[in-house]
């Protein structure tokens, strides 16, 4: 696979930064929390969302549901 610079820059700009925090990553995304309230910029607050599940859906429901497949497989 040929190497791609971006992605090397992406991999060696993660290495400084968790060597600055003795590879730690929950040091570093305290201190980076830290300074994001210390900026004064407003932090987005999102709300836990729920999923809501229906229930499957019932066999037989419609008139055309019922109806036997035809010998031939048509």
């Amino acid at each position: 696979m040929t190497p791609n610079p971006i992605l090397e820059e992406i991999y060696k700009t993660r290495d400084e930064i968790l060597a600055e925090h003795a590879g730690d990553l929950g040091a570093y995304i305290r201190t980076a929390n830290e300074r994001a309230l210390a900026s004064g910029h407003p932090i987005a607050t999102l709300k836990q969302r729920t999923i809501r599940r229906a229930g499957a859906a019932k066999s037989g429901v419609l008139a055309v549901e019922n109806r036997l497949s035809p010998p031939d497989g048509r």
